[in-house]
């Protein structure tokens, strides 16, 4: 894949905000500064042809994306700033329009001439998603000295890639897809957004947690991520029908203990996680891990709006032994996970918070526990509304960044419905397993034969295609 970078701007608030912002990162936030930079892929196809010839695509398109981002920006400025800490080592995010170091969102251009949107969507790994999705690798504490948001937008032979990296201990995933349905709406022609964000972190928490941050090393003294696991990833897309079968499945046997009936999310996660955990090999004793970063903003209390800006999430675990998952039908393991989301109350998520303040700890990718099944994003965000003026998205995707083994991300499906695409890391042996499990893919045992020998194919809820 050839990829030339034909520019590189920086894009600020179109109105300066007066004075200087700063915001202090909250117990919500802390924890991911050693993740790396949340990557999100949106795919175009553009079906005017004009629409990609100059200088029609750097006016209409580029400087479309330019102006509206620069407008969007008024509301959302935290994310034109930098990370910045005090003597003490108390983090924040800072905006001050007089400060040219604080050089806003990191805008570049590029052209892939030779790609097209077909070639970006056949597979379902992302190393072919590397040169067009920015900040690989890149640490949210780098966020000291970058931005906290990187955009790439590369012209293909018949649309357009969007890759974007968002510093991951300024927001979320909520607060991410709030602002890029916002930018867009801008786009669309809308003089304002409809949503207005809340700036406030203090009001979320509003303790100060002295941080000496290091590198993560283990017991031993060697990088934790010095030697991951060779992983693999595939894209499961799981139909609106695949959907309510897992759902209906789940909730074949009332709950004997007076419990709600188990939701879409708490259906397809579990189901993921039994499979996952089968595929694995696991002995009947040990301890499988499921782990979710669950929004808490209508957990805590008192609640905080939907359009809080910033990190409102937190790491849910639950187990079980690997066992009692595979003996059991699918009601057992969606039990567990409702348990423990059910469980996670304001009461929880303080308790937790105290503790995490009385002893810091960073998050590193093992800390999502033994053989574990971990999830993030959410199916509710509505990737495909993130319409900019010449239509819906093709695919919407995650970089490379923060993978590890048994993590997955959820998104809304194209399709519609309660259609939902899982993408997840496994090692080699275990993702080829679970390709072949007819009840993962809730398929007959000669369809999955047929499927499979046909060989780039997506695996899908109900075949492969």
């Amino acid at each position: 894949m050839k990829i030339k970078i034909t520019s590189k701007t920086h894009v600020k608030p179109c109105k300066p905000i007066l004075g200087k912002k700063q915001f202090q990162l909250t117990t919500f936030d802390l924890p991911y500064l050693a993740f790396y930079y949340n990557q999100k892929f949106l795919l175009y196809k553009f079906q005017n042809p004009l629409d990609l010839e100059e200088p029609t695509f750097q006016n209409d398109v580029v400087e479309k994306l330019k102006d509206g981002l620069g407008t969007a920006l008024e509301d959302f400025y935290q994310l034109a700033g930098k990370l910045a800490k005090d003597d003490e080592g108390v983090f924040r995010v800072e905006y001050d329009a007089d400060d040219e170091e604080i050089n806003g969102v990191e805008f570049l251009v590029a052209e892939a001439p030779d790609v097209s949107v077909h070639d970006l969507t056949v597979g379902d790994g992302t190393a072919q998603l590397e040169e067009l999705v920015p900040y690989n690798k890149i640490s949210n504490l780098e966020g000291l000295s970058r931005p906290l948001l990187v955009i790439q937008v590369t012209l293909l032979k018949d649309g357009l890639a969007m890759g974007l990296a968002f510093n991951h201990a300024v927001l979320d995933g909520t607060a991410t897809w709030h602002f890029m349905s916002s930018w867009a709406e801008i786009c669309r022609g809308a003089k304002t957004i409809s949503t207005q964000p809340f700036l406030d972190r203090a009001k979320a928490r509003d303790t100060r947690v002295k941080l000496d941050l290091t590198s993560p090393k283990d017991p031993n003294g060697e990088d934790v991520a010095a030697a991951p696991p060779h992983l693999v990833e595939k894209l499961f897309k799981f139909s609106d029908s695949a959907i309510h079968t897992i759902k209906s499945r789940a909730n074949s046997v009332i709950p004997s203990d007076g419990s709600k009936p188990f939701s879409t999310f708490q259906s397809l996660t579990s189901h993921i996680w039994r499979h996952v955990t089968l595929a694995r090999g696991l002995k009947p004793e040990d301890i499988t891990v499921f782990t979710v970063f669950a929004d808490c903003r209508r957990r805590v209390d008192p609640p905080m709006p939907e359009s809080y800006f910033g990190n409102m999430i937190q790491a849910i675990f639950t187990g079980t032994a690997a066992g009692l998952l595979a003996a059991h039908g699918p009601e057992f393991g969606a039990s567990v996970v409702q348990k423990a989301i059910v469980g996670h109350d304001a009461r929880v998520i303080d308790a937790r918070n105290e503790e995490w303040e009385k002893s810091p700890k960073i998050f590193v990718f093992k800390d999502a526990g033994m053989n574990c099944v971990a999830v993030g994003s959410s199916p509710r965000f509505k990737v495909y509304e993130v319409d900019f003026g010449w239509g819906k998205p093709e695919t919407v995707r995650s970089g490379s960044n923060n993978r590890f083994n048994g993590m997955m991300y959820l998104y809304q499906g194209k399709a519609g419905g309660v259609s939902i695409d899982v993408e997840i890391s496994l090692e080699a042996h275990v993702m080829e397993k679970l390709e072949k499990s007819k009840e993962f893919l809730l398929l007959e045992e000669e369809e999955v034969g047929k499927k499979l020998s046909n060989g780039n194919g997506v695996a899908n809820g109900n075949g492969l295609v």
